[in-house]
């Protein structure tokens, strides 16, 4: 397994890796996650592949900035008043895509995509770099649990041909919950998962 410390060039790197249409794990503000790039059908694909996740589950977008996502998808005013209060940060914001957006965020097809602008340095600098949205999704194999340092993914793929192409190391990470996710898609805010951020 590729595991290398999170540095300029393992960040240079996990970006020509995405770039190809690789897999990389990465430290966000929550735990570790998965990234690829949202342009790239197949590669989601493979994601789905080494995650074992259903199918129709969509992951979530990594974006650069809010800014980043207008270009994307159809931001509403109540979005918008949660994501400047609590962007960066662990709240993922479910939108509707823009007529033309071809974001793949499940091999089945999705009208929507979760928002997510991470607070954590290594996932702001990987998709700085890459330039474009990327996947987010924890780094766990679907129905084990959330993993914390590079050991946790590393037990959990130790006996999986399919496993992330590199995974960058910023050590264990605190035990965080999982992001809020709340559905601004149809206009009003509807809580989806509970988090570390009250709504």
């Amino acid at each position: 397994m590729n595991i290398q410390p999170t540095s300029e060039k393992s960040i240079q790197e996990a970006v020509r890796i995405l770039r190809e249409g690789g897999v990389v794990a990465h430290a966000t503000e929550t735990c570790y996650g998965l990234a690829c790039d949202l342009n790239n059908a197949e590669a989601v694909e493979k994601l789905f592949a080494i995650k074992d996740r259903p199918l129709n589950q969509p992951v979530s977008g990594l974006f650069e900035t809010i800014d980043q996502s207008q270009q994307y998808l159809e931001w509403n005013e109540g979005a918008l008043m949660l994501g400047t209060k609590h962007l960066p940060g662990p709240l993922t914001i479910i939108l509707l895509k823009k007529p033309g957006c071809v974001l793949h965020v499940c091999p089945t097809g999705s009208e929507s995509v979760g928002v997510r602008v991470s607070s954590h340095p290594t996932a702001r600098k990987l998709v700085e770099s890459f330039g474009s949205p990327l996947s987010t999704t924890s780094a766990n194999i679907h129905g084990k649990k959330n993993p914390y340092s590079t050991q946790d993914i590393a037990e959990q793929y130790a006996r999986r041909a399919l496993v992330p192409d590199l995974i960058l190391d910023d050590g264990e990470l605190r035990h965080e919950a999982s992001s809020t996710v709340i559905d601004a898609s149809h206009g009003a805010v509807e809580i989806r998962r509970e988090g570390n951020i009250g709504i």
